[in-house]
């Protein structure tokens, strides 16, 4: 007599009168229940069960509005906060519109931003991303290299905007990429080398359909792919990039084409140009003579620049915006019950160092830091302390003291 086979789950071991469906493969069966619950697992693992939501620009918000914020936190640029507001409004404004029957399609202008170091690239970003409230992620472009290459693959950085927002796909795919240091990929040469240039025109080769808009698989955790690894498909089609770069002698570019061009004109033509700011001149012809290929070029429709920051601008960055660096030393101090102030010599001494050494507002920090040491050290144990005020004496003494007093002699 042939017995009657018995078939059961080869996960939970319920058999096929336990289970609603009992699906069968080559050598074993699952029931229902043991596929919802590696359902689940996959939801958990890749965060693609998270309910997805919509992005919503408030409709009472103007490019106006964007730049008053930029403002409170941001001292001058104005042009490149004009320029930032209007592009990233109509970047968001284009992802609120419903699709239509007329054809027009509104493509994303990324961001190219070109200024020197601690002029505030990374802060107007940040700035705009917090106003928002999107993900927003910070990538160093010299960590990259082409495919094949010691480094990491440019799709790490989508694997950075990820992490930001919790592996949520859906707020990625409207999130804001800051690619710092773009000018470090630019191409070395113009002349073909027998090495390749891994690290330069081959990045730049590989941020193209990425900066574009394309559906791209990312290792979830950055790194290299390899064939093993699970990679989550991001679209990258409404991701806004903004790019900076410092474009250290891109000014030797401008002015060269600025000559060529006044050739033919009166003296007077001549002499209108701002010889101490020739950024604010910058086009895309410069960035091409430096070394940015032209396909990325195209990609970055939205340039502009970033004054350098004299005196003046420099003590307003100390004490104007909400989070300054003397609200946050005051703020430092109040926690301790201690009402701290500085003297307007004091903060002429810092700002003068600052522009001595020509390292921006992030000098300012460093002198601050080099100034306020001792004191933050020093107070906190002396309970019976309720003021302290900074002076020119006090401020001149610390940095004398300090390795910083070396550092223009080292440079």
């Amino acid at each position: 007599m042939k017995r009657h086979q018995t078939y059961r789950c080869s996960f939970c071991g319920r058999g096929k009168e336990e289970a609603l469906i009992l699906v069968a493969g080559i050598d074993g069966h699952i029931c229902d229940t043991c596929v919802d619950q590696a359902q689940q697992i996959i939801e958990e693992e890749l965060n693609t069960g998270k309910k997805e939501e919509e992005f919503h620009l408030p409709t009472t918000i103007v490019p106006q509005d964007i730049k008053s914020h930029l403002d409170r936190y941001v001292i001058g640029q104005n042009d490149a906060k004009k320029y930032l507001s209007v592009a990233v409004y109509n970047h968001y404004k284009r992802l609120r519109q419903k699709p239509t029957d007329d054809e027009v399609e509104i493509e994303k202008s990324n961001i190219l931003l070109v200024g020197r170091t601690g002029t505030g690239k990374t802060l107007l970003a940040k700035t705009i991303a917090k106003f928002l409230n999107v993900p927003f992620a910070i990538v160093d472009a010299t960590v990259f290299t082409e495919a094949g290459y010691v480094g990491e693959d440019v799709e790490s950085i989508l694997s950075r905007l990820l992490q930001v927002c919790d592996y949520n796909i859906s707020a990625a795919q409207r999130g804001i990429i800051y690619v710092d240091e773009i000018d470090k990929i630019a191409r070395k040469s113009d002349n073909p080398s027998i090495t390749r240039d891994v690290s330069g025109e081959g990045v730049q080769q590989g941020l193209l359909k990425m900066f574009e808009g394309t559906d791209v698989n990312v290792p979830p955790n950055g790194g290299r792919k390899h064939p093993e690894q699970k990679l989550v498909k991001i679209n990258t089609e409404n991701i806004l990039f903004i790019c900076g770069g410092a474009f250290d002698g891109i000014e030797r570019h401008i002015a060269q084409r600025l000559n060529t061009q006044v050739i033919g004109f009166n003296k007077d033509e001549t002499e209108r140009i701002d010889r101490d700011n020739l950024l604010q001149y910058i086009s895309q012809q410069d960035v091409k003579s430096y070394g940015l290929i032209p396909e990325l070029i195209g990609r970055l429709p939205v340039l502009t620049y970033l004054s350098p920051l004299d005196k003046k601008a420099l003590r307003r960055i100390l004490v104007e915006p909400v989070n300054s660096l003397v609200n946050q030393y005051k703020k430092l101090f109040r926690i301790e019950g201690i009402e701290l102030s500085f003297s307007d010599d004091a903060l002429d001494f810092i700002v003068d160092k600052a522009h001595e050494f020509e390292l921006g507002a992030r000098g300012l920090r460093s002198i601050c830091e080099a100034v306020m040491i001792d004191a933050m050290f020093e107070l906190p144990s002396q309970k019976g302390t309720k003021e302290f005020r900074v002076t020119g004496d006090y401020a001149e003494q610390k940095i004398s003291k300090s390795k910083l007093s070396q550092l223009k002699v080292a440079s």
